[in-house]
């Protein structure tokens, strides 16, 4: 149910075409709530259908012009309504925890370069948080929606560095543990 959501949000950041949308949700969103071309598509048309986007007019129509998109009020209301609503978290569902609990019955052998891959992927994807934190919030962005988003963020920083002290961690125990075998 979040995709709409997610779709909503940036329409009301900024009202765009869905290949714009796809290409916002690479840079912002998608870190936190990814989605494919097809499926920005296809719940576009959704949303277009419930009332809550409209394509804006273009200027000159034209075939195979693109779409911009804005949210309605009915868009808005049912995204301010899903702030609102209670929702547990969902439980965690990691291949790479199950391969580490299954390598305690079958053995080790391999997981150390799996978890050292996932460790620099890890680092990767810190450093990058980590830069886009410096460019885009400075000191003097302190409106209430910079702060926010600022705050969404940091959790993703946090969940990065977390993952990083983890998977050093269970490397660090993988590698003591001498032989792979159980």
């Amino acid at each position: 149910m979040s995709l709409p959501h997610a779709i909503l949000t940036a329409l009301l950041e900024k009202p765009s075409s869905g290949l714009e949308l796809t290409r916002r949700f690479d840079r912002s969103i998608g870190y936190f709530w990814s989605a494919t071309h097809q499926q920005i598509y296809r719940e576009l048309g959704k949303l277009e259908q419930a009332g809550h986007i409209r394509a804006l007019p273009s200027e000159a129509p034209a075939r195979g012009q693109k779409k911009e998109y804005e949210v309605l009020p009915a868009g808005r209301a049912e995204l301010a309504d899903w702030t609102r609503r209670a929702e547990d978290p969902k439980p965690i569902r990691s291949a790479l925890l199950l391969r580490l609990r299954a390598a305690a019955v079958v053995g080790t052998a391999g997981m150390a370069d799996e978890l050292s891959r996932h460790l620099a992927l890890h680092r990767a994807q810190l450093d990058e948080y980590l830069g886009m934190e410096q460019r885009q919030f400075p000191p003097e962005r302190d409106s209430e929606a910079d702060r926010l988003r600022h705050l969404v963020l940091r959790g993703g920083i946090e969940l990065e560095r977390f993952w990083v002290e983890w998977l050093t961690e269970a490397l660090r125990g993988v590698e003591e543990g001498g032989d792979g075998a159980p």
